[in-house]
């Protein structure tokens, strides 16, 4: 593959900036590359080049963007890796413990930024400090939190007894579904697990799920999962069920339940920053991995009326934000 055929330059506008603060080589054109399983389109991918561009670095003018790398099949996470590579891009931007994976097995030398559920646990840095290698990004507390929706969703349904958790096959470790089963036991309340490897697959894993009776479905933290809600979100309304996601932003998207970090303020705010610093030359391995630290829960009434449930008001007055 041609350099020029995988490459497409996107418009940005011109941002001034004082000359002691700019650290590109002038003439320079920046490469990034990407393995994206969600679209380009989405609100976190639109501010992370925003602020791109508010650093200085602007699509169009001094910085090229990889936009097949996103909406990516899984399938083709390992081929698109290899272009990268062969194109000499200067950092691949990966989210997700298979896009991670690809990258660093296609190189040990072009920097990886990669934002996914455990990266120290995935070993896909020897620590949070220091990473060392090629690697570096964001951690999300994936296993904890996961556990923390898992709560609220119960405390979202009074009365449940059985429930399901639908899980990237991909992403999500065994021991990490079998604490989620044991948090649930000692709620007295069931939790059956059910896996998923494509998109094709989601749809007959939430029927299986409901023909067993659980009453509600915790989307467990995944990028496959991310890229298909509305999918999942759709089908968890049709089957009548009260379901929770990972972020925030589903909720307002017509989930029922949200929580985690805001999405876009991950991109916005730290993969951004962690970008400009790889894209002006220092090593990622003496770039912290960061994790966020705000946390925010969102209800949509509007999904529990479609939905038949009422939500506890002692839930809803602990909600960042509940929409009517």
């Amino acid at each position: 593959m041609r350099r020029r055929d995988f490459i497409t330059l996107v418009g940005g506008a011109a941002v001034l900036w004082p000359v002691a603060t700019h650290a590109q080589e002038r003439g320079r054109i920046y490469r990034i590359g990407a393995l994206q399983l969600s679209p380009r389109s989405l609100p976190n991918h639109v501010a992370f080049y925003a602020e791109l561009q508010r650093l200085g670095f602007i699509a169009g003018q001094n910085l090229v963007v990889d936009e097949r790398g996103y909406g990516l099949h899984v399938e083709r996470l390992a081929d698109h890796a290899a272009e990268l590579v062969k194109a000499q891009v200067d950092v691949i931007l990966a989210t997700g413990d298979l896009s991670i994976r690809a990258a660093q097995q296609a190189t040990t030398t072009i920097p990886i930024l990669g934002f996914t559920d455990d990266m120290l646990g995935s070993k896909f840095v020897s620590s949070l400090a220091k990473p060392g290698g090629n690697t570096t990004g964001v951690s999300i507390l994936a296993t904890e939190l996961d556990g923390k929706r898992q709560d609220i969703l119960i405390e979202a349904v009074p009365g449940l007894r059985r429930m399901a958790a639908l899980v990237d096959s991909g992403t999500t470790a065994p021991q990490q579904l079998q604490a989620l089963q044991d948090a649930a036991r000692a709620r007295g309340v069931e939790l059956s697990i059910y896996a998923v490897a494509r998109p094709r697959e989601i749809a007959a894993a939430i029927d299986a799920a409901k023909k067993t009776d659980v009453a509600a479905l915790n989307v467990l933290a995944s990028p496959l999962l991310f890229a298909t809600r509305q999918m999942i979100m759709g089908h968890a309304t049709a089957m009548h069920l009260p379901a929770m996601y990972q972020w925030p932003e589903v909720a307002e998207q017509g989930g029922l339940l949200g929580y985690g970090p805001r999405l876009v303020l991950i991109y916005r705010d730290i993969l951004a920053r962690q970008m400009v610093s790889l894209l002006r030359g220092n090593k990622p391995g003496d770039i912290p991995v960061e994790q966020p630290t705000k946390f925010e829960l969102v209800i949509n009434l509007k999904t529990a009326r479609a939905l038949g449930i009422t939500v506890p008001a002692t839930l809803l007055a602990r909600a960042d934000e509940v929409i009517e």
